[in-house]
């Protein structure tokens, strides 16, 4: 963990491992708070130095704590740490020469020195803790003053990778320079897969780095369609025979590829218990944590860890490093203990007098002889991601110190609405001024009057509240309502020679599909729904395609009718049972497309946000134009018969010829509707439907007046004309 506190401004900087902590034990109170005391032993630090800002770091540098006896009736006995990790204590030094660095450097922070505080948390949450609060109350007991009011922390991770931490509104001051375990987890997920390994185990560290880790590994993997054996947990505190069991697990587990999600502590502690039982024949896949451990590469785990995969965090090398951890000496600080026992334990070696079998330590001990964690800087990963915490927190000290001298006379003040704080060019964070360049909102959002917030944008459709779509309401309403009156017509003058003559069965079924065609209208207005946008093509389609099929049923009767009144000509009048099939046999064909439609690629709702960046026009897409041109083509082809057939018969004898009338409405059909094709590619937003309509409505109308408008007239103001003789083109003979 990395801390830095600037006495000046009270300002504290913080790197914090949170998977071994609860973020929310770092608190502030206000000067007007009630007195409160420091409680229990001080936490004092492992390696200092006084400055004028003082860094914190914690690390495990030792990997092993006490486990004193609870007897909640007397204080329990301090937490003892043993067994010196040279891993954590090289990123401890690292440390200190980062802080070096900058101290000898001209051009960040000048003129102001930097101390350090590093303190052990031995990988235990307790410890960690006390380090933590050590940093931020000092050591000293407070009694009967007030806690003064602390800023806020600000932790810079250099190893904290769990995925949790990634929540800003939880841990809005929570920085790291190591990736989340959200990415790592997937990508492992993937490698898996890559291998086409679809059966595997897995296990994780008791803890949120392995829980979080292994859950999006999970997740991911059965994405990837890899099935999870099993998923067990070991934590460094468990006993010994709680890890043996999980061993036990794994190797009656039918998985050969075991995944690991373990901290090194925990990984070690696997391997000797997997050692035991002599565990071998799994492929490994793990974590950044252990997969580049230079310890496991011995003979010792060689022959379970072989072949072992995973993603490493990058390396690099951090010039001068290797030439001052050589330099670490116990004499740079004669009663420093951590020097001492970290000599002791390189050397195999002793300061005190009493050996017990050991060397006496000299001091002038060697480390260039050496070749351990510590002294090894050939995989740099983690050392540099300290060494560039270091740096953030002393780059962000910088810029605070910097607008503490320079930018006072900057008006610190809000910004009008609409406006941001625009960075100075080579000036510091601080130092702004006003910039009318706006951020993006959000894709349903636009910018309101002020442009000071965002605001929903307006949602565009066809309703039926508008003029425009009350208007087309009234149309297909009124449409609908003359073809009802029509029928009604036709069936009270269903005995007439004009009614007859004009096959009143096929009338009747022309009017009522006509009234679906101007009913259908109706689908078109209102907002889009999943069925609505399915209804309205299809119901369209199917009832225009009924419609054709009428009026070229009439336009065939119409033709063979004539032709069967010739004496060479053989072919017998179309009965009503062809009629009948025809019609439906050119409707079904259309119901056929449309299901066809419907179930590879139907219409939906669709948020159209490309046309007018204000608002966002609500709209059925198409889902296959392929199909919706089909359906409309198949209704073209249908017109196109029944004008040629109606264009060829319209000179045909007879005082009422239908096919003329067939023909003017089959060229009003096809006028609206080679003209409404261009209309409706170039229409914008609801425009484009109203197109849709009117085209509808315009065919439908153009149907009804030249087909019916003639009937009606005759049968309401020509009663006269309604006879046999009349309409076979004989005139009546004269009354004496």
């Amino acid at each position: 963990m990395l801390f830095a506190k600037l006495n000046v401004s009270d300002i504290y900087f913080a790197e914090l491992d949170m998977s071994l902590m609860n973020p929310g034990l770092l608190f502030s109170q206000q000067e007007d708070s009630p007195l409160c005391e420091m409680l229990g032993r001080p936490e004092f630090p492992l390696l200092s130095k006084k400055g004028d800002i003082t860094i914190g770091g914690a690390f495990s540098i030792h990997s092993q704590i006490s486990k004193p006896s609870l007897s909640f009736t007397d204080n329990p006995e301090p937490l003892t740490c043993s067994r010196i990790n040279f891993r954590e204590f090289r990123f401890a030094q690292t440390m200190i020469f980062a802080i070096e660095e900058i101290n000898n450097s001209s051009s960040l922070l000048p003129n102001i020195s930097l101390g350090y505080k590093i303190f052990d948390s031995c990988g235990s949450t307790l410890p960690s803790t006390r380090a933590i609060m050590g940093l931020i109350n000092g050591q000293e007991r407070i009694l009967g003053k007030n806690c003064s009011g602390l800023s806020s922390v600000h932790a810079i991770s250099h190893f904290a990778t769990c995925a949790c931490l990634s929540n800003r509104k939880q841990y809005p001051s929570f920085f790291r320079t190591i990736p989340s375990d959200y990415y790592q987890s997937r990508a492992l997920a993937k490698l898996v897969k890559h291998f086409g390994w679809t059966w595997v185990g897995t296990i994780r560290s008791d803890n949120d780095y392995g829980n979080n880790g292994m859950t999006t590994f999970i997740t991911a993997a059965r994405q990837e369609g890899i099935c999870v054996e099993y998923s067990e947990a070991i934590s460094r505190t468990d006993s010994g025979e709680q890890v043996a069991r999980v061993v036990r697990v794994i190797r009656s587990g039918s998985a050969r590829v075991l995944v690991a999600f373990l901290a090194q502590s925990e990984m070690n502690i696997l391997l000797e218990e997997a050692l035991k039982q002599n565990l071998t024949g799994l492929q490994w896949v793990g974590s950044e944590s252990w997969i580049t451990a230079g310890h496991l590469a011995n003979k010792r785990y060689s022959g379970m860890l072989m072949g072992s995969l995973g993603f490493t965090i990058r390396k690099t090398k951090i010039t001068g490093l290797q030439e001052f951890l050589l330099q670490v000496n116990p004499s740079q600080d004669a009663q420093n203990n951590l020097l001492r026992e970290f000599w002791e334990a390189t050397f195999d070696c002793s300061f005190k007098s009493d050996l017990h079998g050991q060397s006496h330590c000299s001091g002038s001990e060697r480390l260039q002889d050496i070749h351990n964690p510590f002294t090894d800087v050939s995989e740099l990963r983690i050392s540099n991601n300290v060494y560039k915490a270091v740096y953030a927190a002393a780059h962000a000290m910088h810029s605070k110190l910097k607008c503490g001298q320079t930018g006072e006379a900057v008006n610190h003040e809000s910004c009008l609405p609409g406006f941001r704080q625009a960075v100075i060019k080579g000036k510091p964070i601080c130092c702004f001024s006003y910039s009318a360049e706006c951020s993006r909102c959000p894709l349903e959002y636009w910018s309101n009057k002020d442009h000071s917030r965002c605001v929903p944008k307006v949602i565009e459709f066809l309703s039926y509240g508008e003029t425009m779509g009350v208007l087309l309401t009234a149309f297909s309403l009124f449409g609908a309502s003359l073809t009802l009156v029509m029928s009604c017509l036709f069936c009270r003058f269903r005995h007439t020679p004009l009614v007859k003559a004009s096959n009143s069965e096929l009338s009747f079924l022309l009017l009522f599909s006509l009234t679906l065609c101007f009913l259908c209208s109706l689908t078109f207005i209102g907002r889009p729904s999943e069925w609505s946008c399915m209804l309205r093509h299809t119901a369209f389609g199917i009832t225009f395609a009924l419609c054709m099929s009428c009026v070229l049923a009439k336009t065939i009767a119409v033709v063979m009718a004539f032709k069967a009144k010739r004496p060479t000509n053989t072919i017998p009048q179309c009965s009503a049972p062809v009629q009948r099939t025809s019609v439906l046999g050119c409707t079904l064909l259309q119901v056929f497309v449309c299901v066809l439609w419907l179930t590879l690629a139907p219409p939906f709702p669709y948020k159209n946000t490309a046309y007018a960046t204000e608002r966002i026009v609500l709209e059925c897409d198409l889902g296959s134009p392929i199909g919706f041109w089909a359906v409309l083509g198949y209704i073209g082809l249908l017109a196109l018969l029944c004008l040629i057939l109606a264009f060829l018969a319209r000179k045909l004898p007879d005082n009422f010829n239908e096919a003329k009338f067939i023909t003017f409405s089959m060229l009003i059909f096809t006028a609206v509707w080679v003209t409404f094709i261009p209309a409706y590619v170039s229409s914008p937003g609801k425009f484009t439907v109203a197109v849709e309509i009117f085209a509808i409505l315009a065919s439908s109308f153009g149907l009804f007046f030249c087909i019916f408008a003639p009937k009606c007239y005759i049968l309401l103001l020509k009663p006269e004309r309604n006879t046999k003789r009349h309409m076979m083109g004989r005139k009546q003979p004269k009354t004496q």
